[in-house]
């Protein structure tokens, strides 16, 4: 971590970030629009490259509305092959560098049938249905304590400012529980079905490990997931990554303004 941030830091100078912004498949077109410092994912030590279409991988540096930002564009994923250490490591760097909130964004399939593709939804919990946490193994307590509690994973005011900020820009959300699954084979509609019983209203394959160490570290959380699609079953149509991306560029303009106007008022 620390021959990570000091590599970062030295291509960053002076700048402190303060927010942090992980952009999900489809979604990473938000940091281009910006006068910044990008450094790729393979520059940075612990860091890996990744391989999904719509994702960047890289760190982007920018001040937005005031505030000193950074922002992921483009995750990894636990379906590629990288572990839950490895997907985190990122999370763990961002907190050296001093942001003190974190906003997760990931594209994700409804399950709630009042739902339709491109809503946006504001993550009020989770289910970890991945099989694995992300803080297994020895524990740093520079980063966090043993056991967290995860009661309030999602800081409610952060979704607060998120609702009033949709509500000022005339922008339609929702709110509701994200289930993560391991992927990279969509869900069959007996397990869509389960879901809904167990009261998630969508679906996605990323997220929830960031989320955890976010916490665990001390980091305040918003989790935005753009709804780019019925969850297997809801409809008869069959699920494809293009369809996802499709949705996610649709929506991106009212993305884009929702997540300027959050930062402005953080």
């Amino acid at each position: 971590m620390e021959t990570a941030v000091n590599y970062i830091k030295s291509k960053i100078n002076d700048f402190l970030p303060e927010i942090g912004i992980i952009l999900g498949s489809g979604l990473g077109d938000f940091a281009d629009s910006f006068k910044s410092e990008a450094i790729p994912y393979k520059d940075i030590e612990g860091f890996e490259s990744s391989n999904v279409l719509g994702h960047k991988g890289r760190l982007v540096f920018a001040e937005i509305n005031g505030k000193n930002v950074v922002m992921m564009q483009g995750r990894y994923h636990f379906y590629e092959g990288y572990s839950m250490a490895t997907i985190t490591f990122p999370i763990k760097v961002l907190k050296m560098l001093g942001i003190k909130t974190l906003i997760i964004t990931n594209a994700a399939g409804a399950v709630n049938k009042n739902f339709t593709p491109g809503d946006l939804m504001f993550i009020t919990d989770h289910i970890n249905f991945m099989g694995t946490n992300p803080l297994i193994g020895k524990n740093d307590e520079t980063l966090g304590v043993r056991f967290p509690d995860m009661t309030k994973v999602y800081s409610e005011q952060l979704i607060n400012i998120a609702e009033n900020s949709a509500e000022k820009l005339n922008i339609k959300y929702q709110k509701g529980i994200y289930a993560a699954t391991t992927g990279p084979s969509y869900e069959t509609p007996a397990e869509i079905n389960m879901f809904g019983i167990l009261g998630a209203d969508a679906v996605g394959m990323s997220t929830v490990p960031e989320a955890i160490v976010a916490n665990y570290a001390g980091i305040s959380v918003l989790g935005i997931s753009c709804i780019t699609n019925y969850a297997a079953g809801v409809t008869n149509n069959p699920l494809n990554h293009q369809e996802v991306i499709q949705t996610a560029e649709k929506v991106k303009l009212n993305f884009k303004n929702l997540l300027l106007e959050i930062i402005g008022r953080l």
